[in-house]
Protein backbone atom coordinates (compact mmCIF):
# COMPACT_ATOMS: atom_id res chain seq x y z
CA UNK A 1 0.00 0.00 0.00
CA UNK A 2 2.69 2.56 0.96
CA UNK A 3 4.60 1.87 -2.66
CA UNK A 4 1.05 2.70 -4.55
CA UNK A 5 1.26 5.69 -2.71
CA UNK A 6 5.00 6.69 -3.21
CA UNK A 7 3.86 5.81 -6.97
CA UNK A 8 0.93 8.20 -7.18
CA UNK A 9 3.26 10.74 -5.84
CA UNK A 10 6.23 10.26 -8.29
CA UNK A 11 3.93 10.45 -10.88
CA UNK A 12 1.91 13.34 -9.50
CA UNK A 13 5.02 15.28 -9.16
CA UNK A 14 6.56 14.21 -12.92
CA UNK A 15 3.31 15.40 -14.24
CA UNK A 16 2.86 18.94 -12.67
CA UNK A 17 6.69 19.20 -13.54
CA UNK A 18 5.42 18.57 -17.08
CA UNK A 19 2.67 21.14 -17.36
CA UNK A 20 5.09 23.52 -15.55
CA UNK A 21 7.43 23.83 -17.93
CA UNK A 22 5.33 25.88 -20.82
CA UNK A 23 4.10 27.80 -18.48
CA UNK A 24 7.00 29.05 -17.24
CA UNK A 25 8.66 29.68 -20.71
CA UNK A 26 5.41 31.71 -21.88
CA UNK A 27 6.07 33.97 -19.11
CA UNK A 28 10.09 34.12 -19.71
CA UNK A 29 8.90 35.00 -23.17
CA UNK A 30 6.51 37.42 -22.34
CA UNK A 31 8.38 39.27 -19.80
CA UNK A 32 11.25 39.75 -22.37
CA UNK A 33 9.14 41.09 -24.82
CA UNK A 34 7.90 43.62 -22.36
CA UNK A 35 11.32 44.90 -22.15
CA UNK A 36 11.83 45.12 -25.57
CA UNK A 37 8.48 47.47 -26.19
CA UNK A 38 6.34 44.28 -27.84
CA UNK A 39 3.80 42.04 -26.46
CA UNK A 40 4.36 38.17 -27.43
CA UNK A 41 1.51 37.32 -29.62
CA UNK A 42 -1.42 35.06 -27.98
CA UNK A 43 -3.18 34.23 -30.72
CA UNK A 44 -1.93 30.74 -32.65
CA UNK A 45 -3.54 32.56 -35.62
CA UNK A 46 -0.97 35.58 -35.03
CA UNK A 47 2.19 33.16 -34.54
CA UNK A 48 1.32 31.55 -37.97
CA UNK A 49 3.87 33.09 -40.89
CA UNK A 50 1.58 32.49 -43.64
CA UNK A 51 -1.77 33.85 -41.70
CA UNK A 52 -2.90 37.53 -43.22
CA UNK A 53 -2.83 39.11 -39.73
CA UNK A 54 1.20 37.92 -39.58
CA UNK A 55 2.13 39.27 -43.03
CA UNK A 56 0.48 42.98 -42.59
CA UNK A 57 2.68 43.30 -39.17
CA UNK A 58 5.60 41.76 -40.91
CA UNK A 59 4.60 44.42 -43.82
CA UNK A 60 4.59 47.37 -41.10
CA UNK A 61 8.01 46.40 -39.21
CA UNK A 62 9.51 46.23 -42.71
CA UNK A 63 8.50 50.12 -43.22
CA UNK A 64 9.17 50.93 -39.44
CA UNK A 65 12.51 50.06 -40.48
CA UNK A 66 12.79 51.64 -43.83
CA UNK A 67 11.77 54.64 -42.13
CA UNK A 68 14.39 54.23 -39.41
CA UNK A 69 17.42 53.06 -42.22
CA UNK A 70 16.99 56.35 -44.07
CA UNK A 71 16.67 58.86 -41.00
CA UNK A 72 20.35 56.83 -39.93
CA UNK A 73 21.82 57.41 -43.38
CA UNK A 74 20.53 61.32 -43.51
CA UNK A 75 22.21 61.67 -39.90
CA UNK A 76 25.84 59.86 -41.11
CA UNK A 77 25.31 62.41 -44.82
CA UNK A 78 24.69 65.37 -42.10
CA UNK A 79 27.28 64.37 -39.64
CA UNK A 80 29.98 63.50 -42.51
CA UNK A 81 28.91 67.55 -44.08
CA UNK A 82 29.97 68.98 -40.40
CA UNK A 83 33.07 67.04 -40.04
CA UNK A 84 34.25 68.10 -44.03
CA UNK A 85 33.45 71.85 -43.17
CA UNK A 86 35.20 71.24 -39.80
CA UNK A 87 38.30 69.71 -41.20
CA UNK A 88 38.52 72.07 -44.65
CA UNK A 89 37.45 75.42 -42.82
CA UNK A 90 39.73 78.24 -43.44
CA UNK A 91 39.12 81.65 -42.59
CA UNK A 92 37.10 84.27 -44.98
CA UNK A 93 38.52 86.11 -47.33
CA UNK A 94 36.24 88.13 -49.13
CA UNK A 95 36.86 89.87 -52.63
CA UNK A 96 34.55 92.30 -53.77
CA UNK A 97 30.82 91.11 -53.93
CA UNK A 98 32.40 87.13 -54.61
CA UNK A 99 32.97 84.42 -51.95
CA UNK A 100 35.19 81.47 -53.39
CA UNK A 101 34.25 77.92 -51.88
CA UNK A 102 37.39 75.67 -52.13
CA UNK A 103 36.41 72.84 -53.75
CA UNK A 104 35.83 69.64 -51.45
CA UNK A 105 34.25 67.27 -53.66
CA UNK A 106 35.70 63.86 -53.26
CA UNK A 107 37.59 62.22 -55.66
CA UNK A 108 36.48 58.58 -57.14
CA UNK A 109 38.44 55.68 -58.02
CA UNK A 110 41.94 53.67 -57.16
CA UNK A 111 43.98 56.79 -55.95
CA UNK A 112 42.04 57.42 -53.08
CA UNK A 113 43.45 55.07 -50.59
CA UNK A 114 46.81 56.02 -51.09
CA UNK A 115 45.61 59.53 -51.72
CA UNK A 116 44.54 59.32 -47.80
CA UNK A 117 48.23 57.61 -46.56
CA UNK A 118 50.10 60.70 -48.74
CA UNK A 119 48.10 63.91 -47.63
CA UNK A 120 47.17 62.44 -44.10
CA UNK A 121 48.03 65.47 -41.41
CA UNK A 122 48.81 67.83 -45.04
CA UNK A 123 46.43 70.31 -44.03
CA UNK A 124 47.94 72.65 -40.84
CA UNK A 125 46.59 75.52 -39.97
CA UNK A 126 48.94 77.71 -41.25
CA UNK A 127 49.20 76.50 -44.30
CA UNK A 128 45.39 77.01 -45.05
CA UNK A 129 44.90 79.31 -47.95
CA UNK A 130 42.37 81.31 -49.02
CA UNK A 131 39.23 79.48 -51.25
CA UNK A 132 39.20 78.43 -54.86
CA UNK A 133 35.93 78.20 -57.33
CA UNK A 134 35.02 74.50 -57.52
CA UNK A 135 35.01 74.33 -61.38
CA UNK A 136 37.51 77.16 -61.66
CA UNK A 137 40.74 75.88 -64.31
CA UNK A 138 43.87 76.03 -63.09
CA UNK A 139 46.67 77.13 -65.73
CA UNK A 140 50.20 75.57 -65.26
CA UNK A 141 53.57 76.79 -67.43
CA UNK A 142 56.54 73.82 -67.43
CA UNK A 143 59.52 74.47 -69.68
CA UNK A 144 60.47 70.90 -70.93
CA UNK A 145 62.83 69.46 -73.33
CA UNK A 146 64.63 65.72 -73.58
CA UNK A 147 64.29 62.39 -72.74
CA UNK A 148 65.37 63.15 -69.21
CA UNK A 149 63.41 65.93 -68.17
CA UNK A 150 60.33 64.39 -69.87
CA UNK A 151 60.60 61.97 -67.39
CA UNK A 152 60.67 64.37 -64.52
CA UNK A 153 57.78 66.28 -66.25
CA UNK A 154 55.69 62.74 -66.08
CA UNK A 155 56.10 62.31 -62.57
CA UNK A 156 55.12 65.77 -61.66
CA UNK A 157 52.55 66.03 -63.71
CA UNK A 158 51.00 62.48 -61.97
CA UNK A 159 51.79 64.01 -58.63
CA UNK A 160 49.15 67.15 -59.80
CA UNK A 161 46.84 64.89 -61.08
CA UNK A 162 46.83 62.21 -57.76
CA UNK A 163 45.89 65.28 -55.36
CA UNK A 164 43.86 68.13 -57.59
CA UNK A 165 40.18 68.78 -57.10
CA UNK A 166 40.25 71.14 -60.13
CA UNK A 167 39.88 71.33 -63.77
CA UNK A 168 43.72 71.78 -65.13
CA UNK A 169 45.39 73.29 -68.24
CA UNK A 170 48.90 72.40 -69.02
CA UNK A 171 51.25 74.75 -71.18
CA UNK A 172 54.28 73.00 -72.10
CA UNK A 173 56.95 74.68 -73.43
CA UNK A 174 58.95 71.82 -75.48
CA UNK A 175 60.90 70.71 -77.55
CA UNK A 176 60.20 67.77 -80.33
CA UNK A 177 61.22 64.85 -77.87
CA UNK A 178 59.12 66.15 -75.51
CA UNK A 179 56.20 66.75 -76.95
CA UNK A 180 55.82 63.71 -78.27
CA UNK A 181 57.16 61.87 -75.15
CA UNK A 182 53.87 63.67 -73.10
CA UNK A 183 51.38 64.01 -75.99
CA UNK A 184 51.24 60.13 -76.33
CA UNK A 185 51.22 59.69 -72.32
CA UNK A 186 48.25 62.43 -72.04
CA UNK A 187 46.29 60.82 -75.01
CA UNK A 188 46.93 57.06 -73.36
CA UNK A 189 45.85 58.40 -69.95
CA UNK A 190 42.84 60.41 -71.33
CA UNK A 191 42.33 62.13 -68.02
CA UNK A 192 38.61 64.24 -67.82
CA UNK A 193 38.99 67.82 -67.22
CA UNK A 194 42.70 68.29 -68.35
CA UNK A 195 43.76 70.37 -71.28
CA UNK A 196 47.31 70.48 -72.28
CA UNK A 197 48.81 73.03 -75.09
CA UNK A 198 52.27 72.41 -76.45
CA UNK A 199 54.98 75.53 -77.92
CA UNK A 200 57.69 75.14 -79.50
CA UNK A 201 60.80 75.49 -77.31
CA UNK A 202 63.08 76.00 -80.58
CA UNK A 203 60.60 78.76 -81.65
CA UNK A 204 61.72 80.83 -78.76
CA UNK A 205 65.84 79.87 -78.41
CA UNK A 206 66.21 83.28 -80.25
CA UNK A 207 64.73 85.74 -77.01
CA UNK A 208 67.48 84.10 -74.76
CA UNK A 209 70.00 82.51 -76.78
CA UNK A 210 72.42 86.12 -76.56
CA UNK A 211 72.55 85.45 -72.41
CA UNK A 212 75.37 83.41 -71.52
CA UNK A 213 74.35 80.82 -69.20
CA UNK A 214 76.49 78.25 -67.02
CA UNK A 215 73.69 76.22 -65.21
CA UNK A 216 73.21 72.53 -66.06
CA UNK A 217 69.69 73.42 -67.58
CA UNK A 218 71.27 75.08 -70.54
CA UNK A 219 69.19 77.70 -72.86
CA UNK A 220 65.65 75.90 -72.13
CA UNK A 221 65.99 77.10 -68.11
CA UNK A 222 66.12 80.88 -69.38
CA UNK A 223 62.68 80.16 -71.00
CA UNK A 224 60.67 81.12 -67.76
CA UNK A 225 61.51 84.73 -68.81
CA UNK A 226 59.61 84.99 -71.78
CA UNK A 227 56.26 83.59 -70.88
CA UNK A 228 54.32 86.58 -70.92
CA UNK A 229 55.06 87.03 -74.62
CA UNK A 230 54.71 82.93 -75.21
CA UNK A 231 51.68 82.10 -73.49
CA UNK A 232 48.18 83.88 -74.48
CA UNK A 233 47.39 87.29 -74.39
CA UNK A 234 44.41 86.19 -72.12
CA UNK A 235 45.72 84.55 -69.97
CA UNK A 236 46.56 86.66 -66.53
CA UNK A 237 47.71 83.83 -64.44
CA UNK A 238 49.40 80.73 -64.48
CA UNK A 239 51.83 78.65 -62.20
CA UNK A 240 55.68 77.92 -62.82
CA UNK A 241 57.05 74.95 -62.14
CA UNK A 242 60.41 73.57 -62.80
CA UNK A 243 60.72 69.95 -63.97
CA UNK A 244 62.11 68.40 -61.07
CA UNK A 245 59.20 69.37 -58.36
CA UNK A 246 56.67 66.85 -56.56
CA UNK A 247 53.64 68.04 -54.91
CA UNK A 248 52.57 66.64 -52.00
CA UNK A 249 49.17 68.40 -51.55
CA UNK A 250 46.71 70.12 -54.07
CA UNK A 251 47.73 72.59 -56.10
CA UNK A 252 44.42 75.05 -55.72
CA UNK A 253 45.93 75.65 -52.40
CA UNK A 254 48.52 77.40 -54.30
CA UNK A 255 46.61 78.87 -56.96
CA UNK A 256 44.35 80.57 -54.15
CA UNK A 257 47.27 82.78 -52.85
CA UNK A 258 47.18 84.85 -55.83
CA UNK A 259 44.37 86.24 -54.31
CA UNK A 260 46.58 87.33 -51.33
CA UNK A 261 48.57 89.77 -53.73
CA UNK A 262 48.31 93.57 -53.17
CA UNK A 263 49.23 96.92 -54.78
CA UNK A 264 52.21 95.85 -58.04
CA UNK A 265 52.82 92.46 -56.54
CA UNK A 266 53.21 90.79 -59.60
CA UNK A 267 55.64 87.18 -58.80
CA UNK A 268 54.75 85.20 -56.14
CA UNK A 269 58.19 83.14 -54.73
CA UNK A 270 59.55 81.62 -51.77
CA UNK A 271 62.82 82.47 -50.41
CA UNK A 272 66.11 81.06 -51.72
CA UNK A 273 66.87 78.39 -48.85
CA UNK A 274 70.82 78.58 -49.21
CA UNK A 275 72.93 81.00 -48.87
CA UNK A 276 74.31 81.05 -52.91
CA UNK A 277 73.32 84.98 -52.87
CA UNK A 278 74.64 85.55 -49.66
CA UNK A 279 78.24 84.65 -51.29
CA UNK A 280 79.90 82.75 -48.65
CA UNK A 281 79.98 79.61 -49.81
CA UNK A 282 83.57 79.47 -50.79
CA UNK A 283 86.06 82.47 -51.45
CA UNK A 284 85.79 84.99 -53.82
CA UNK A 285 82.09 83.76 -54.61
CA UNK A 286 80.78 86.47 -56.79
CA UNK A 287 76.80 85.97 -57.06
CA UNK A 288 74.41 88.10 -59.18
CA UNK A 289 72.40 90.73 -56.90
CA UNK A 290 69.30 89.70 -54.90
CA UNK A 291 67.35 91.13 -51.78
CA UNK A 292 68.93 89.56 -49.30
CA UNK A 293 68.95 85.62 -49.61
CA UNK A 294 67.13 85.90 -52.76
CA UNK A 295 64.42 83.67 -54.21
CA UNK A 296 64.34 80.39 -55.47
CA UNK A 297 62.11 80.21 -59.29
CA UNK A 298 61.50 76.74 -59.28
CA UNK A 299 57.72 77.50 -57.88
CA UNK A 300 56.50 80.97 -59.46
CA UNK A 301 52.97 82.34 -59.28
CA UNK A 302 53.01 85.32 -62.20
CA UNK A 303 50.19 87.49 -62.71
CA UNK A 304 50.50 87.73 -66.78
CA UNK A 305 48.25 90.42 -67.03
CA UNK A 306 49.70 93.09 -64.52
CA UNK A 307 53.53 92.27 -66.32
CA UNK A 308 52.42 93.05 -69.51
CA UNK A 309 51.24 96.28 -68.81
CA UNK A 310 54.60 96.59 -66.64
CA UNK A 311 56.26 96.01 -69.94
CA UNK A 312 58.52 92.70 -68.04
CA UNK A 313 59.97 92.02 -71.46
CA UNK A 314 62.10 95.42 -71.53
CA UNK A 315 62.55 95.28 -67.72
CA UNK A 316 64.60 92.01 -67.38
CA UNK A 317 66.71 92.39 -70.48
CA UNK A 318 67.41 95.62 -69.56
CA UNK A 319 68.13 93.99 -66.32
CA UNK A 320 70.08 91.57 -67.90
CA UNK A 321 72.31 93.55 -70.04
CA UNK A 322 73.72 96.02 -67.57
CA UNK A 323 74.02 92.72 -65.17
CA UNK A 324 75.89 90.54 -67.79
CA UNK A 325 78.52 93.56 -68.61
CA UNK A 326 80.57 92.80 -65.00
CA UNK A 327 79.03 89.35 -64.38
CA UNK A 328 79.57 87.76 -67.99
CA UNK A 329 76.93 84.86 -67.77
CA UNK A 330 74.53 83.58 -65.46
CA UNK A 331 75.01 80.95 -63.14
CA UNK A 332 71.64 79.49 -61.67
CA UNK A 333 69.56 80.72 -65.12
CA UNK A 334 66.42 82.58 -65.06
CA UNK A 335 66.31 82.74 -61.71
CA UNK A 336 69.75 84.92 -61.36
CA UNK A 337 67.80 87.48 -63.95
CA UNK A 338 64.35 86.93 -61.81
CA UNK A 339 66.15 88.33 -58.39
CA UNK A 340 68.40 91.45 -60.03
CA UNK A 341 65.11 92.79 -61.18
CA UNK A 342 63.41 92.00 -57.91
CA UNK A 343 66.75 93.81 -56.28
CA UNK A 344 66.16 96.79 -58.07
CA UNK A 345 62.10 96.03 -57.65
CA UNK A 346 61.44 94.71 -54.79
CA UNK A 347 57.56 95.39 -54.80
CA UNK A 348 56.99 92.84 -57.52
CA UNK A 349 56.90 90.07 -55.30
CA UNK A 350 55.22 88.36 -52.83
CA UNK A 351 57.27 86.05 -50.54
CA UNK A 352 55.42 82.65 -50.53
CA UNK A 353 55.66 80.27 -47.32
CA UNK A 354 58.58 77.99 -47.86
CA UNK A 355 56.73 74.93 -47.57
CA UNK A 356 55.17 75.73 -51.07
CA UNK A 357 59.04 74.76 -52.09
CA UNK A 358 61.03 72.95 -50.13
CA UNK A 359 64.93 73.55 -51.65
CA UNK A 360 66.38 69.88 -51.16
CA UNK A 361 69.82 71.11 -52.31
CA UNK A 362 73.09 70.30 -50.31
CA UNK A 363 73.40 73.94 -49.33
CA UNK A 364 69.79 74.53 -48.22
CA UNK A 365 68.30 75.50 -44.76
CA UNK A 366 65.49 72.86 -45.88
CA UNK A 367 64.88 71.38 -42.33
CA UNK A 368 64.02 74.62 -41.11
CA UNK A 369 61.08 75.17 -43.34
CA UNK A 370 58.60 72.76 -41.69
CA UNK A 371 58.29 71.17 -38.15
CA UNK A 372 57.29 67.76 -39.62
CA UNK A 373 57.16 65.81 -42.97
CA UNK A 374 53.30 66.58 -43.47
CA UNK A 375 53.25 69.96 -42.95
CA UNK A 376 55.14 69.48 -46.68
CA UNK A 377 53.29 71.40 -49.71
CA UNK A 378 55.89 70.99 -52.77
CA UNK A 379 59.26 69.73 -52.76
CA UNK A 380 61.90 70.65 -55.06
CA UNK A 381 64.94 68.28 -56.44
CA UNK A 382 67.38 71.44 -56.84
CA UNK A 383 70.31 69.73 -56.96
CA UNK A 384 72.27 67.76 -59.11
CA UNK A 385 72.29 65.07 -57.28
CA UNK A 386 68.53 64.58 -57.02
CA UNK A 387 67.71 61.52 -54.98
CA UNK A 388 71.06 61.27 -53.71
CA UNK A 389 70.85 64.49 -52.09
CA UNK A 390 71.26 65.14 -47.94
CA UNK A 391 68.89 65.56 -45.70
CA UNK A 392 67.57 63.99 -42.51
CA UNK A 393 63.99 62.95 -43.96
CA UNK A 394 65.46 62.51 -47.59
CA UNK A 395 64.08 58.89 -47.17
CA UNK A 396 60.57 59.86 -47.12
CA UNK A 397 61.33 62.50 -49.87
CA UNK A 398 62.70 59.43 -51.91
CA UNK A 399 59.95 57.36 -51.08
CA UNK A 400 57.14 60.35 -52.04
CA UNK A 401 59.27 60.53 -55.23
CA UNK A 402 59.42 57.41 -56.51
CA UNK A 403 55.56 57.02 -55.62
CA UNK A 404 54.44 58.63 -58.16
CA UNK A 405 57.15 57.34 -60.56
CA UNK A 406 55.86 54.08 -60.73
CA UNK A 407 52.30 55.25 -60.04
CA UNK A 408 49.95 54.11 -63.18
CA UNK A 409 48.68 57.10 -65.01
CA UNK A 410 45.68 55.21 -66.21
CA UNK A 411 44.50 55.55 -62.90
CA UNK A 412 44.09 59.00 -62.52
CA UNK A 413 41.15 58.88 -64.74
CA UNK A 414 38.66 60.38 -62.23
CA UNK A 415 35.75 62.55 -62.56
CA UNK A 416 35.21 65.69 -61.41
CA UNK A 417 31.59 65.90 -60.43
CA UNK A 418 29.49 68.24 -60.80
CA UNK A 419 32.39 70.47 -63.78
CA UNK A 420 31.21 70.84 -67.38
Amino acid sequence: MLGICRGRRKFLAASLTVLCIPAITWLYLFAGSLEDGKPVSLSPLESQPHSPRYAAASQRERESLEVRVREVEEENRALRRQLSLAQGRAPAHRHGNHSKTYSMEEGTGDSENLRAGIVAGNSSECGQQPVVEKCETIHVAIVCAGYNASRDVVTLVKSVLFHRRNPLHFHLIADSIAEQILATLFQTWMVPAVRVDFYNADELKSEVSWIPNKHYSGIYGLMKLVLTKTLPANLERVIVLDTDITFATDIAELWAVFHKFKGQQVLGLVENQSDWYLGNLWKNHRPWPALGRGYNTGVILLLLDKLRKMKWEQMWRLTAERELMGMLSTSLADQDIFNAVIKQNPFLVYQLPCFWNVQLSDHTRSEQCYRDVSDLKVIHWNSPKKLRVKNKHVEFFRNLYLTFLEYDGNLLRRELFGCP
